[in-house]
């Protein structure tokens, strides 16, 4: 047998670490993209059964929409008492998992004072429940352009509350994000709306099917006027049947996810990839039981 010298050892060693730092290195800067899902999609799961999804298949985080049908989230009993709420946090911290977004349903367009006000109380109050779940985000909707109401009033209403609900965030660690989402879809509109309420608690969801079912605006071109803004994602698909969307498992219908991805991947996108599977509002769809473990494995093929 051919012996190892300590002068061929001292040669090859640094040409060994140099190959074992290069894959470490290139192993490190590979992109790791962060997987949630909403709880929009599993309407009747229990939190504990929620986490558990979450953990059995893969998931760094949890987006919450409401739990077994409650979808005011500070009226929630896993968030009720200081002590229910600190369990509740408890027991998704020692699952390494994130509670990533609360979805409020505060809506930003309403010039009604008494409305506006409600719908601005009602996202304040998540934001403080944010705070304490260390929760990033909450989201809260543009979310309509009323026929008799000036459109630029309108966006420079839901700009004035996102400015609102910034400034009440401040210091909490919460950004208040806006989804594209009913008639605020196409991205001129959004990015008219994010410049006139800059803000570093303020920021966007990406609904890729929202908006592309109804812009049909190329996703790669969205991304790259909206990214400054882009804090979260929202994937889903769907097909177009007739006047309505009919959803379907991740891959089978006609969202062009690939692109969109494509675009945020090569962004490096460090917010999460959430699913949101529109179960409650669509009880006819998939079970959760199916969807929300499909979705961990498909959306994997896109990066």
């Amino acid at each position: 047998m051919k012996k190892f010298t300590r002068r061929a050892f001292l040669h090859t060693t640094p040409a060994l670490l140099g190959l074992a730092l290069g894959d470490f290195s290139f192993s490190a800067k590979k992109y790791q993209p962060k997987l949630a899902f909403s709880t929009l999609g599993c309407p009747k799961w229990s939190f504990e059964t929620i986490v558990k999804c979450a953990v059995d298949n893969g998931y760094q985080g949890i987006e919450i929409r409401g739990i077994q049908g409650q979808l005011d989230l500070p009226l929630c009993p896993e968030f009720s008492t200081p002590a229910r709420l600190a369990a509740s946090k408890q027991l998704v911290e020692s699952n390494q998992l994130r509670i990533v977004d609360l979805g409020a349903s505060a809506q930003m367009h309403h010039a009604d004072p008494s409305k506006r006000k409600k719908q601005l109380d009602d996202a304040r109050r998540f934001i403080d429940l944010a705070q304490q779940l260390n929760c990033p985000n909450v989201r809260v909707f543009p979310d309509d352009l009323p026929k008799d109401q000036d459109e630029k009033m309108t966006l420079d209403l839901i700009a004035q509350g996102l400015l609102e609900l910034g400034n009440h965030a401040k210091g909490s660690g919460v950004k208040i994000l806006l989804e594209s989402h009913g008639k605020v879809v196409s991205t001129d509109r959004l990015l008219s709306i994010m410049r006139a309420a800059e803000h570093p608690q303020v920021g966007l969801i990406w609904d890729v099917y929202n908006m592309w079912s109804v812009t049909k605006e190329a996703p790669k071109m969205v991304h790259q006027k909206l990214k400054k803004y882009i804090c979260h994602v929202h994937l889903k698909d769907a097909r177009q049947v007739v006047d309505k969307h009919e959803y379907v498992l991740l891959g089978e219908g006609e969202a062009p996810l690939t692109e969109a991805i494509r675009a945020l991947t090569k962004d490096k996108f460090a917010g999460y990839y959430s699913f949101e599977w529109e179960k409650m509002w669509h009880p006819e769809i998939a079970e959760p039981e199916v969807a929300i473990p499909h979705y961990a494995q498909a959306v994997k093929g896109y990066f």
